[in-house]
């Protein structure tokens, strides 16, 4: 297997700048965010065979049918150039669940590592059970999988753009 990228946490401040930003103040403070951004876990593989790294869930958190949650996991991944992490729910929770992704598959770049927010990654993740089943995340536990894909670009490819963000920050 060829190594290509490096997971770790993102600055404590900014964990907490967004987490706050995220989730009501009224609920937490800095020093309970400051306490869940020390039991943050990087994602890891759970076998030896496993093409998906697990990200683990920093909230235990349950949604309805239908509900969804904006969650920042506290990561950011160093991907060399030429490769792309896809981010999915865990497949046992899509399958049981229909526990989706709300934009389907995450892609992180490269260069998403080094814009303004540090390359913080988020999942925004959407209960869509028809058989009005509620899922529940305990803290720590995988919830969603990353697997890292090589890419190529066109012979005519001209493209000389910086990234400086997340959503919608390339165009």
């Amino acid at each position: 297997m060829k190594r290509i990228a490096q997971f770790e946490k993102v600055s404590k401040e900014r964990f907490i700048k967004d987490w706050l930003a995220t989730f009501s103040s009224d609920i937490f403070d800095k020093e309970d965010v400051s306490c869940i951004y020390d039991d943050i876990k990087l994602p890891k593989r759970a076998t030896s065979g496993s093409a998906g790294y697990d990200f683990y869930s920093p909230k235990a958190f349950s949604l309805e049918p239908r509900e969804t949650i904006l969650l920042p996991t506290g990561i950011r991944v160093k991907i060399e150039d030429g490769w792309v992490l896809k981010c999915y729910p865990r497949s046992g929770l899509g399958f049981k669940y229909r526990l989706q992704l709300n934009n389907t598959v995450g892609i992180i770049d490269s260069d998403y590592y080094g814009s303004d927010n540090e390359g913080h990654i988020f999942c925004k993740l959407t209960n869509d059970s028809n058989e009005g089943k509620t899922v529940s995340i305990e803290v720590g536990v995988a919830f969603m999988q990353g697997i890292f894909v090589e890419y190529g670009i066109t012979y005519d490819d001209d493209s000389s753009d910086v990234r400086n963000g997340g959503f919608g920050s390339t165009s």
